[in-house]
């Protein structure tokens, strides 16, 4: 064969293959985007509607194989817990505020939603990066089996434990197109029955302003994801907002963060899993943010130390068993937790939370203002 017929042959095939590929992207550019909502439910494992872009793969192997593993992990989730916690905070909670603050929180839209639901506003914080909007222009029959499997191994840990696994979560949260925790936020909304109506971005000023922002991470400064939703069957607007910041004393000193959350006024909050880190002075700020600005605090023993609780301004009851610490964390006994537990008679609970996740092995507290110290505030 001659060379300038191989070069021809070659030269015609590159040609070819460029404008295969044009072709492809100009067919993805024509095609209509898929909503947030549309791909919450997607990455949900719940069927799209027949007009979204996404109905497509309503019948791809690799999706209906993940639909049918979330539909089996729901119902196992929400019998063993979900539906648990919900009766439980039906019967103890009685009085809530509009705003959950739920530190230390990563993605867990899952059990905020769980222990407090309904709430106008939730704000959750954790170390890890929001990252994108994920978007339907990177799914094809090619990329699904990824994504899916991608969205399994992030949520496994909780939906078995309560938690997730910090080290395994970063690694998970940072490994594909699909990255960050809004994936798994907009996962556990659509899960929970909720319709997303708008996703957009944000960072914090230090007075405690938030900015708009295109979702490009900015160093120094809490970024952040403000999530709009509602009940499938209707109801007003709920709202969800999760900042990647650090809120140890250092991160929270000029980041605006803890203005941010004070502008919201009084709310309740919930801590569970939260490696202990607010029995150290190195997270005082926050531990004191609690105290000054939460109607009642639902946490297990990770959370602000029993001791911080002072008897005239605060009603402790506790819940379930304290046994103390896992392994990982035999310094943070409580001697006072323990003795709260015992001369209180705890109420028995009928679901595992946090570290001490086993049935019959989990503690929880819930903290009630004193209503006289709530009114002078």
């Amino acid at each position: 064969m001659s060379r300038p017929f191989t070069m021809l042959r070659t030269s015609v095939f590159a040609f070819a293959t460029l404008a295969s590929l044009a072709l492809g992207a100009a067919r993805a550019a024509e095609e209509p985007a898929a909503s947030p909502n549309d791909m919450a439910r997607f990455l949900a494992g719940l069927p799209a509607a027949a007009e979204s872009p996404l109905a497509a793969y309503n019948k791809d192997p690799s999706w209906m194989r993940h639909a049918q593993a979330m539909d089996s992990t729901w119902r196992s989730l929400n019998q063993r817990q979900v539906s648990r916690i919900q009766a439980w905070s039906k019967a103890n909670l009685a009085v809530r505020q509009p705003t959950t603050f739920y530190m230390f929180s990563g993605p867990d839209f899952l059990y905020a939603n769980a222990f407090f639901p309904g709430s106008k506003t939730y704000v959750m914080s954790g170390l890890e990066p929001v990252g994108r909007l994920p978007e339907s222009k990177f799914v094809s029959r090619r990329t699904v089996p990824g994504i899916v499997g991608h969205l399994q191994a992030s949520i496994r840990s909780i939906t078995n434990v309560s938690f997730f696994l910090t080290k395994e979560m970063r690694y998970q949260l940072s490994s594909t197109q699909f990255n960050g925790t809004l994936p798994i936020l907009m996962a556990f909304i659509a899960r929970s029955d909720k319709t997303i109506t708008d996703v957009s971005f944000l960072t914090v000023e230090p007075d405690g302003s938030a900015k708009p922002s295109d979702g490009t991470p900015k160093a120094g400064v809490p970024n952040g994801v403000k999530i709009t939703f509602k009940d499938a069957a209707g109801g007003e607007d709920q709202t969800l907002y999760y900042f990647s910041t650090d809120v140890s004393n250092g991160g929270v000193k000029n980041s605006g963060f803890l203005k941010f959350c004070e502008g919201l006024g009084q709310g309740d909050a919930f801590v569970k899993s939260a490696s202990y880190l607010m029995h150290s002075d190195s997270f005082s700020s926050v531990r004191e943010f609690l105290l000054e600005h939460a109607a009642a605090i639902v946490q297990d023993d990770t959370g602000v130390p029993v001791r911080f609780f002072k008897r005239e301004d605060w009603d402790v009851r506790p819940y379930g068993r304290y046994l103390g610490p896992i392994p990982l964390f035999y310094g943070r006994y409580q001697s006072q937790m323990a003795e709260l537990f015992k001369k209180n008679h705890s109420t028995p609970i009928d679901f595992g939370v946090g570290y001490r996740w086993r049935p019959n092995e989990s503690n929880l507290i819930i903290a009630t203002k004193q209503q006289k110290k709530a009114e002078n505030r």
